[in-house]
């Protein structure tokens, strides 16, 4: 994680507070920057309830504010992530790796999305594999007690 430290990092709670009076205040007729700051507070939280309300926040700013859906991919990426939604995560950030091959935040969180894709899917396997084996003694230990009666 090294530079993207503070990207991962949550904000501290007062000033995740000053984002939800800003939010709050603006009420039906909230701006877009208000919502996005509001979301971009969500999305760095450790609580997954505030990371799901940040990215439904930043999926409503990217499906009604088109000048402002390149700013969301990045966001709906690391907030996809954070939440275990690998596939989701993976196509927000290669849309954005498609409008910015360079950007440097995404193409760490891309690697951090293929690692961590590769450790569950090892995961997984090991876990399939571990139920086979386990079928296959329990099947043998049933018909070994078949075989003698």
């Amino acid at each position: 994680m090294g530079s993207n430290r503070c990207v991962y990092s949550p904000l501290k709670p007062e000033e995740l507070q000053v984002l939800r009076g800003q939010y709050e205040k603006e009420g039906d007729f909230v701006g877009v920057q208000t919502k996005f700051n509001y979301a971009w507070g969500l999305i760095k939280s450790n609580n997954r309830g505030e990371q799901q309300e940040g990215v439904r926040l930043l999926s409503e700013i990217y499906r009604s504010a088109p000048e402002r859906r390149r700013e969301c991919l990045y966001y709906l990426g690391l907030g996809n992530f954070k939440l275990g939604n690998y596939a989701e995560a993976r196509r927000y950030n290669e849309s954005l790796l498609q409008h910015e091959p360079g950007n440097m935040q995404a193409a760490s969180l891309q690697s951090l999305i293929d690692d961590k894709v590769a450790k569950e899917g090892l995961v997984g396997v090991a876990i399939v594999s571990g139920v086979a084996i386990a079928a296959g003694v329990i099947g043998s230990l049933i018909f070994k007690g078949a075989r003698r009666r």
